[in-house]
């Protein structure tokens, strides 16, 4: 068979529309990463990093935790614990989208107390984008005997999608929600979950997500 440009031009596009992965969504062996829902990215007007979309997408991640809680599905959080976030190993300045203001967190990171983050679950300190790297949350996951990551959070197209490259590349089976990420900039969303349906997650809804983990909410 020779394949036309057209033929391997609908492929592509049909995945990215509709998605590769195809795997049960167990909750004895998911966990739920809440990516970077902390007071500067979701507090409303509180810092230049405000991201309205996390915001009014917060309530139903929050009814999406409780589920999860209710399924004993673990709740990880995470926040970036300084600005400007490093991008590697080493400090690259000329890479950090934060280099052009001067604002500085007041105090410590902390996950935006509307989340209702609990005191017995585990918080994950990041250096940089992904909540992977430099961290132990792999060792957390492992321990627990977790081999499916739901990530959620913001911005989809950082934190969150290099959160959800560096776990598939770990070998874990990823869900990204679908509603219960945001960016900075809506139209980004979109490509953002083209990308990872194609090649690196489950994308699903929060309602979808909850239905798996045969929740009734």
């Amino acid at each position: 068979m020779e394949y036309s440009e057209e033929w391997v031009t609908a492929r592509a596009r049909h995945a990215y529309e509709h998605g590769q992965a195809s795997f049960e969504v167990l909750p004895e062996r998911a966990a739920l990463l809440v990516i970077d829902m902390q007071d500067e990215f979701v507090r409303p007007g509180w810092s230049p990093y405000w991201v309205p979309a996390a915001t009014r997408m917060a309530p139903r991640l929050r009814h999406l935790v409780e589920a999860c809680r209710a399924a004993s599905v673990p709740v990880i959080s995470d926040h970036i614990r300084r600005h400007p976030p490093r991008s590697g190993p080493a400090e690259r300045p000329a890479l950090s989208p934060t280099r052009r203001t001067d604002w500085r967190r007041p105090g410590p990171a902390a996950v935006w107390d509307r989340m209702g983050q609990r005191i017995d679950e585990v918080v994950i300190r990041k250096p940089s984008y992904g909540a992977f790297y430099d961290t132990p949350l792999d060792t957390v996951l492992r321990n627990l005997g977790r081999d499916t990551v739901i990530v959620t959070g913001t911005l989809t197209n950082y934190c969150c999608g290099t959160t959800a490259r560096q776990a598939y590349e770990r070998g874990y089976q990823v869900v990204f929600g679908a509603d219960v990420t945001a960016t900075d900039d809506e139209s980004r969303q979109e490509p953002e979950l083209a990308v990872l349906r194609k090649g690196f997650a489950l994308v699903l809804t929060a309602e979808q997500i909850t239905n798996c983990l045969q929740v009734i909410r």
